[in-house]
């Protein structure tokens, strides 16, 4: 047998048992791992969770953890695009569903609010909180933190036009404009909830928003 024979023969070796790895389904499951992770970013923040952490709550050695998602910035990535990918996902749903839109706009104020058990409202928004703590410091997370603004800017838009075309407000106004501004109200409703002010002037504070920038027009 030739060098070349024998080198050919452990080449072939090499990645007929690579193909074999590759080929071996993952024993988790991604999506459940993903979520157990992007809980506890939330709860803890980027730099509160440990890579211990996360092994711990997904189940995981270090090597299967980073073999499935990378390192812990690109987990975080990949989490917090999940998180938005849902929270768009169930934003284009209310504004779109309810049967009129000036009814979907003002339950906007309000969902900071809407929580029975106040849990997830204490925690405020996992995007707006990522971009207090990284915005500065990672490019990558502003960028995303500007885009997703934006599509939220944009679904809302569209539920102000529709809105002003059943009547409900006025049709000289710029939805976008709008949209901005009842986006930048539910944010600062979500930023002082997690300050620990209480339901009725939440509630009181949602309502007062919503009479100032969503007046009901349909009897004009």
């Amino acid at each position: 047998m030739t060098v070349q024979s024998t080198i050919g023969m452990v080449d072939r070796a090499v990645k007929n048992l690579y193909s074999v790895r590759m080929a071996r389904p993952r024993s988790f499951d991604e999506k459940q791992v993903l979520n157990a992770v992007r809980d506890r970013f939330w709860d803890a923040g980027y730099a509160g969770t440990s890579l211990e952490d996360l092994m711990r709550i997904s189940g995981l050695g270090k090597g299967s953890l980073y073999a499935a998602f990378g390192d812990k910035r690109q987990l975080f990535l990949r989490a917090l695009r999940s998180y938005t990918d849902e929270s768009h996902g169930h934003l284009r749903k209310a504004l779109t569903e309810t049967p009129r839109a000036l009814d979907a706009l003002r339950m906007l104020l309000k969902a900071p609010i809407d929580d029975p058990t106040d849990a997830d409202t204490r925690r405020g928004c996992l995007m707006a909180n990522s971009t207090c703590e990284l915005g500065n410091a990672d490019p990558e997370v502003l960028d995303h933190a500007h885009r997703t603004y934006e599509t939220s800017t944009a679904l809302i838009g569209d539920c102000v036009a529709r809105a002003q075309r059943e009547g409900d407000l006025p049709a000289g106004e710029d939805p976008i404009a709008l949209a901005r501004a009842l986006l930048a109200a539910q944010q600062g409703l979500v930023f002082m909830s997690r300050t620990g002010l209480d339901a009725a002037a939440l509630t009181a504070t949602a309502r007062s928003l919503a009479d100032r920038l969503l007046p009901d027009h349909s009897g004009d």
